[in-house]
This record gives structure tokens, C-alpha cells and sequence, in this order.
């Protein structure tokens, strides 16, 4: 059902405002390049009329902190058919021809002078790993409304593990200006799980049924808590927590943290829980814990870390992380790997962690 907002003053006589038109889509796409948080807060704008080669222009291109590339296209003139076409059309060529050279070098006419590696790291506060570049896409239509045929194709696609999505923009008038809203057709935590889970490129297989996961143990969170008190968390933005949704209880999850190695791999004993409402040991987690965990946003959804609980079978000490040459690697705090990478990483690990299978585990350690 299309997407529709009505605005009202808020006052004891409330009136509607009325809707009003953009003058134009290059207004709205010149809007978004001076102020990306338009679009999102959590992607970073890299590129403006991207030339396919093909005789195509992608209108925005942007990045997502596990540096998978965000096509954004502006509906403009095109019926709501066209517009979906066109868009898996430039995905497809993105795909295909856009290596981690080519992405610096769009970066570069979009932004002269700059460099993609620098100026991602000061956004995500992590480097850019090229080896994960374009590993991942998402699609994003852009327009003010769009007819029911058209959302039940991005819908059918989304659901088989396209990662599309549309959204809406609304124009409202207001004494001498304009204002703007915006409301997306699916909520953008399901499209990003999609995209995460889409396996990248090169060859694929089914889901081996085991969950990577990131803990980024720093001044922020700690593996030596995570590891004494069962849990892995996350927070610090929605980009961070949404793929903590996929774990569900009694999914096998393997730890590792960026730049170190595997450090454990545990059961899910539970749902991801709002960080102010986690118990542990009977006492509020805050009371607990001694590292940080976004305490300053305990009170934001959509800023606060997140807790999922966890039954170690088997960790080690951050100092003992396990990392060979060619384990698999990825940036989103959890994903379920399609490559074969993925199945014979969990295979190596086996041998470091022993304890793995339940039956075995003795302590909530794996020692002893």
C-alpha cells in the first residue's frame, strides 16, 4: 500500500499542513549530497552520476560501515517499473565491474583531493578492508509515491534475499518554506541482514548453520566480561545492532574480534536485549559491568548497545585469539557466510576449540 503522511500542527486548534512539490528530483538529490543524513545516518555519500559505461548514470552512491556500496536512485521521470529495472540493471554492472581501484577512483571525482581509506576510517572509526569492498550491495529507489505493482516487486525481491528497498519522500508547505518527510517501505534492518547474508561474490553454497559474529572488544565493550558473563553485545548505532536479530536461541555463534582473531564460540541462550533492561545475576548489567557500553545513550533506541546471551562451549583469552591466513572475515556484527571460505574456516577452528560440541563442554569457559 503506498506510503502516504499527514502533517498537523501541534496546538489546541491543530490544522493540517498542506502537501506541496519539490521543483524538482535534482533539488532533492542536491538536498541529500549537502546533507547525506537524508538518506541515512549510517552511510557514508561517495559518489554523484556515476557513469556505468553502458550509457547509464547511477544518480548516488554510497557506502555502509562493512563497506558494502548503496545504489540510490532518484524515481525522476521514469515510470515506477522502469526506475526498479534500471536500478537492478546498475546493480548488476556494479557487481561485475566495480573492483576496490575502481570504488577509489569514483571516490575521487566525487570528493578531489580526498582519500576513500581516510576519510572512511575518520566516519566508522575502523579501516576500510578492500578484500570485503563491494562485497555486498544494497539498492535503494527514491521517490514520492509508487504504484502497488511496483511494491510487490520489491517486496518479492527483498523476501529472496535481494536487498532493495524504496523510500518515500514527502513534501509539506509551510509559511514561506518547504518541509520534508520520509518513511521507507521495509524497515531498512531486514534489507541490511539481506544484503549482509547475500554471500558476496565468487562461489557459493547453503548456509553450513554456523553464525560469524564480531565482538569489537576495545574501550567500549569487553571480551573478558563477554567471556565471564555469557553474553555478546553491540551498540553504538542501528547499523551495528540490526543483524543481532537474526540469532535466535540455540544458534551456534563463532567470536571473533577485528584485527585478532577467533576468540570463542557459544550457544544463544536468548533474544538481543535493550541494554537498560539486561540482568545479569539478578542486577542490572550497568551495575555489573565496568566497561562502557554506550552508557551515555542507555536511554536511545536507536544509539544503546544491545546484549544477546550466550552459553560458551569453548573461549580463550584475547592475547590467544586464533587467526590464520584465509579465515573468513567480514565486518557486520553477525552474518551467516555462503562461501566456502566460511565452512572451512569453522572446520579449522574445531581443532582450536575443542569443546565446541555441547556434550563436551565442561565449564563456561571450555577450561578444564
Amino acid at each position: 500500500m503506498p506510503i502516504q503522511h499527514t502533517v498537523w500542527t501541534v496546538s489546541g486548534a491543530p490544522t493540517e499542513i498542506p502537501q506541496g512539490t519539490l521543483p524538482s528530483e535534482q533539488m532533492l538529490e542536491k538536498m541529500i549530497v549537502a546533507e547525506p543524513r537524508i538518506l541515512s545516518s549510517e552511510w557514508m555519500l561517495i559518489g554523484r552520476q556515476v557513469d556505468t559505461g553502458y550509457g547509464g548514470r547511477i544518480d548516488l552512491l554510497a557506502i555502509a560501515p562493512d563497506g558494502a556500496l548503496v545504489l540510490v536512485e532518484l524515481k525522476r521521470d521514469r515510470t515506477p517499473r522502469e526506475v526498479v529495472a534500471q536500478a537492478l540493471d546498475y546493480a548488476s554492472w556494479m557487481e561485475e565491474g566495480l573492483d576496490a581501484n575502481d570504488v577509489a577512483g569514483i571516490y575521487a571525482r566525487f570528493r578531489p583531493e580526498r582519500s576513500l581509506s581516510a576519510d572512511f576510517l575518520s566516519r566508522f572509526g575502523r579501516p576500510l578492508d578492500e578484500d570485503t569492498l563491494n562485497e555486498s550491495h544494497q539498492v535503494v529507489i527514491v521517490a514520492a509515491t509508487l504504484d502497488a505493482s511496483s511494491e510487490r516487486i520489491v517486496n518479492y525481491l527483498n523476501d529472496r534475499g535481494v536487498a532493495i528497498n524504496v523510500l518515500f519522500f514527502q513534501v509539506f508547505d509551510h509559511g514561506d518554506g518547504q518541509l520534508l518527510s520520509r518513511a521507507w517501505l521495509i524497515d531498512p534492518g531486514e534489507v541490511q541482514v539481506q544484503a549482509a547474508n547475500a554471500g558476496g561474490r565468487g562461489e557459493q553454497e547453503p548456509w553450513n548453520g554456523e553464525f560469524y559474529v564480531n565482538f569489537l572488544s576495545d574501550e567500549t565493550r569487553r571480551w573478558d566480561e563477554a567471556r565471564q558473563h555469557g553474553f555478546i553485545s553491540a551498540g553504538g548505532g542501528n547499523w551495528y545492532v540490526n543483524t543481532l536479530s537474526m540469532l535466535s536461541e540455540g544458534d551456534r555463534v563463532w567470536v571473533k574480534i577485528p584485527g585478532k582473531g577467533f576468540v570463542g564460540v557459544g550457544r544463544v541462550t536468548g533474544p538481543r536485549v535493550f541494554a537498560k533492561d539486561y540482568v545479569i545475576d539478578g542486577r542490572p548489567a550497568f551495575e555489573v559491568l565496568s566497561g562502557d557500553y554506550v552508557r551515555d545513550h542507555a536511554e536511545d533506541p536507536d544509539q544503546a548497545e544491545y546484549f544477546v546471551p550466550v552459553r560458551w562451549l569453548h573461549t580463550v583469552d584475547e592475547d590467544q585469539a586464533v587467526q590464520e591466513i584465509g579465515m573468513f572475515g567480514n565486518q557486520n556484527t553477525v552474518c551467516k557466510p555462503k562461501t566456502p571460505g566460511w565452512r572451512s574456516t569453522v572446520e579449522r577452528l574445531k581443532k582450536h576449540f575443542p569443546n565446541y560440541n555441547d556434550e563436551r563442554s565442561e565449564s563456561p569457559t571450555g577450561e578444564g
